[in-house]
């Protein structure tokens, strides 16, 4: 076995190493593993595997939240979202720097990606807030740790790619991540209010005084949200309300985002060209991966890798929760070299199985792999999320990861938080709606 493990690692990190895509490395590590160690025909493997995932109805769900991103993005809808909930994060200690964590959120529950979360929301309020005067480093830090809620507040991509590698619901995936996604946004908003608490210079002195707009300007100010909330009820609301399936709210989400861009004058042809480029070439991306994940899933699971980790990792005799420790000091280090979905991909066929020996519930387990996508969006020197910041500010990287490591904490904190009271995950799908494992 040990001939084995060498093999799979030495495959796998040469071909990325060599600058060959996650989706064909998976591949072709897996096309190796056969080729060595078994007598299964190859093509037919292949074939196979390849028909039966991307064939899958959850699968094309990806494509239409993957689309509706690209038509949104090209909204004027981050203004809208800065106009509604400032006057009400103005209330707040830290004032205006909680829009971060707010806009973050409601946009998380439409768009499903991080990185579409943190440009849109980004080129906005970091505008804003360094022309009042609000400290660089808190603006850009609360940003990068808020945009990561783009993965765990459904609709989430993310969740897509795991319950169809780990043969979950998606349904219920979108259903757990509810609650810990807004508890982690409360936890960033307690992250900013701590900091402005200890250094005042953070926010303005202008800033600093509640402002007393009349409570009828706070209301009326809600209407801004009116596009934001438009877009929840055809995503969201469909499908708790079993109208749609998440397929067919992905679909209704995507009218609604169309309708929403054409009402502010955002659709032209040129737009509608690039929404097609944008989509076709992320949705090729993620296909690649996941039809190289299952193919390395398959031959890991005939060579008995599995196995093998999961009698390695028993015989050292770790408590659950030191398990969950080891993983997430893993997917730590991976997240420095991986973005979120390749590693996904490349960990699961081994970790799910040590995950469900030890106990744990695939659906909590999917919402940790989220979590851990999440810390890898803002840990260099990958950090897609401080990438996307690094372009529209120019800080040096460096800077912008030591701003957000508090924030980067706050998650490993929370992460912990969930390995304890794993029901914080579990009590909404399982009680409230009902959804049977």
């Amino acid at each position: 076995m040990s001939y084995v493990f060498l093999t799979l690692f030495l495959a796998l990190f040469g071909f990325l190493g060599g600058g060959v895509g996650i989706g064909i490395s998976l591949a072709s590590t897996a096309m190796v593993m056969i080729g060595v160690f078994t007598d299964i025909p190859m093509g037919k493997l292949i074939a196979q595997h390849s028909f039966n995932i991307l064939s899958n109805a959850d699968l094309v769900a990806l494509p239409l939240f993957i689309l509706m991103g690209e038509f949104l993005f090209r909204t004027n809808l981050s203004r809208t979202l800065f106009n509604g909930l400032a006057p009400w994060a103005g209330l707040l200690p830290g004032r205006l720097l909680h829009v971060n964590v707010l806009a973050c959120s409601i946009f998380a529950s439409i768009s499903g990606s991080s990185a579409a979360t943190t440009q849109v929301v980004g080129k906005m309020t970091l505008t804003e807030l360094r022309r009042r005067g609000y400290g660089e480093d808190i603006v850009v830090g609360s940003l990068a740790g808020s945009g990561t809620l783009g993965f765990l507040i459904p609709p989430s991509t993310v969740m897509i790619i795991y319950g169809v590698l780990a043969e979950e619901s998606v349904l219920r995936l979108f259903t757990a991540g509810w609650i810990p996604g807004l508890l982690l946004g409360a936890c960033f908003m307690g992250m900013i209010m701590f900091l402005t608490w200890r250094n005042p210079a953070l926010i303005p002195e202008s800033e600093r005084k509640l402002r007393h707009l009349p409570f009828a300007a706070r209301v009326a100010a809600l209407k801004e949200l009116a596009p934001a909330m438009f877009l929840i009820i055809c995503v969201i609301g469909s499908m708790y309300a079993g109208v749609a399936t998440p397929t067919e709210a992905a679909a209704l989400g995507v009218l609604g985002a169309f309708g929403v861009a054409k009402k502010q004058g955002a659709i032209t042809l040129e737009t509608i060209r690039a929404v097609a480029i944008g989509t076709v070439q992320s949705c090729s991306m993620m296909g690649m991966i996941i039809v190289g994940a299952t193919i390395l899933g398959s031959a890991t699971a005939a060579l008995g890798v599995p196995d093998a980790v999961t009698q390695l990792v028993t015989e050292l005799d770790l408590p659950p929760f030191g398990l969950i420790v080891l993983l997430l000091l893993m997917y730590l280090v991976l997240g420095m070299f991986l973005e979120g979905f390749s590693m996904i991909a490349t960990t699961l066929p081994v970790v799910l199985p040590l995950i469900t020996a030890a106990g744990f519930d695939k659906i909590w387990f999917g919402i940790f792999m989220v979590l851990a996508v999440e810390m890898a969006q803002i840990t260099p020197p990958v950090a897609f999320n401080l990438s996307i910041i690094q372009g529209i500010t120019g800080i040096p990287m460096g800077r912008l990861w030591r701003v957000t490591l508090p924030f980067l904490l706050t998650m490993m904190s929370f992460t912990l938080l969930l390995a304890i009271f794993p029901q914080i995950v579990l009590w909404f799908p399982n009680y409230v709606l009902g959804i049977a494992r």
